[in-house]
């Protein structure tokens, strides 16, 4: 009786937790979402997310028409690939620098500072979260089920350098909350003076003492197609423009001033910034700064993204969308999808494995729409059920955990009889 008792108990009281469990998120789904959408208006400005949602979908079709694109057709004397081929450098410094200046926004947006900023607690789990989905979008399943674990396991891509910027962001805050307010933009925007300007000193280490995993966070010698050194240096700078924006968020001409500034900076960034460093090489003999000239892109892109800010910044008014809005808010979605899709995480049998530089540009064109269409279209879809999808799997644990136990507790009664037994029948326990 104890045992049939034990196990109505465990299954009634699963039931009532569930049920209870269910009937609350279902039927405050619409409260917690209108409280979501509110946190949300009040906490994002408009025009940064729909600037990362213009770079999520440049980086699709990026991706899609670099990997499938026929090789013959690279032409780098056809305008029109010229073009192309620029704005899709933009991609990358726009959306670290983005990511920066969102997070840093939302960090220092309450009254609490330090540790006791409930934020820096989700970040933590943010910036883990990603790396965690970085290495587990690299895993594949047929290597797994044969004990082998490929190298492109632990290459470094977009998704562990905005998680380990988010790290680094928040340590930088920490280290500097209790210390005056100007002290934190400072270092930002040192941090990411310092990674740009010392780039062709670190650029080509080797780093051959270190574990693999570790040293293609900072070198691309392997395969990594992102390291954190330099692209932490956009994710800093967003968050130095965040604390500006900030500052000033009150400020009557925020707008004129911020756009005027931007035109300015980020020209001067992309025309001038190299006969800067030339000019700075012949007048000081360092050879750093020659070497910052030869290849001039960090500083250049930066200037790119300037100027993106200002095209942004001024048609903000037109940016009010509620769908450009939501693929702003579903990057991360976006993100998984189309690598899945394009790449064949988990199993390697992704548009990557059949089609890989094959594509003529009429097919890589309309495929890349096709393909943007579709990644968006599912993650905006997966958003909307996110939290019955999630219920659900809440759900299903649960009931694996109770049945689970249920079966433990089975087992461990049946195996007790059984011992017994056979103490019985040898004489080492009376009947």
């Amino acid at each position: 009786m104890r045992r049939k008792t034990s196990k109505h108990t465990v299954v009634q009281v699963y039931r009532i937790d569930w049920m209870s469990y269910r009937n609350i998120s279902i039927n405050d789904l619409s409260t917690r979402k209108s409280l979501v959408n509110v946190e949300n208006k009040t906490a994002r400005l408009y025009f940064v997310d729909a600037m990362r949602a213009w770079a999520i979908l440049m980086m699709l079709q990026g991706h899609f028409i670099d990997g499938l694109l026929d090789p013959i057709f690279r032409d780098n004397s056809n305008i029109v690939f010229e073009i192309w081929k620029y704005f899709r450098g933009i991609t990358a410094p726009v959306f670290f620098t983005v990511s920066g200046f969102i997070f840093t926004y939302l960090l220092v947006r309450g009254d609490k500072i330090g540790r006791d900023n409930p934020r820096v607690q989700k970040g933590l789990r943010r910036g883990i979260q990603l790396l965690f989905i970085g290495y587990l979008l690299r895993m594949n399943l047929f290597g797994l089920l044969q004990g082998e674990v490929y190298d492109s396991f632990y290459l470094v891509d977009v998704l562990h350098c905005i998680g380990l910027s988010i790290l680094g962001i928040i340590g930088v805050y920490l280290l500097t909350s209790r210390l005056k307010k100007v002290i934190f933009p400072v270092v930002l925007l040192g941090i990411t003076m310092l990674l740009f300007v010392f780039e062709p000193a670190y650029k080509s280490m080797q780093l051959a003492f270190l574990p693999q995993a570790i040293a293609n966070y900072f070198t691309k010698i392997n395969g990594s197609v992102f390291t954190i050194f330099p692209w932490f240096g956009y994710a800093t700078f967003g968050g130095f423009l965040s604390l500006l924006f900030t500052r000033y968020k009150h400020s009557k001409y925020l707008y004129p001033i911020a756009i005027v500034s931007a035109i300015v900076i980020g020209a001067g960034l992309i025309f001038y910034s190299s006969d800067l460093f030339l000019e700075m090489s012949r007048l000081t003999d360092i050879q750093l700064f020659a070497d910052i000239f030869f290849n001039n892109y960090l500083f250049i892109r930066l200037g790119d993204v300037f100027l993106v800010f200002a095209v942004f910044m001024l048609i903000r008014s037109l940016l009010k969308n509620r769908t450009i809005l939501h693929i702003g808010q579903s990057t991360l979605s976006i993100y998984i999808i189309h690598f899945i899709i394009l790449y064949g995480s988990f199993t390697g049998l992704g548009l990557y494995r059949f089609f890989h530089h094959t594509l003529t540009p009429a097919v890589a064109i309309a495929g890349a729409l096709v393909f943007m269409a579709t990644c968006t279209f599912v993650a905006l879809r997966y958003e909307t059920q996110k939290a019955f999808i999630k219920l659900n799997i809440q759900t299903t644990f649960r009931l694996i955990w109770a049945k689970t136990e249920l079966l433990v507790a089975y087992l461990a009664e049946v195996i007790k009889t059984a011992f017994f037994r056979l103490l019985r029948r040898i004489g080492l326990v009376k009947s």
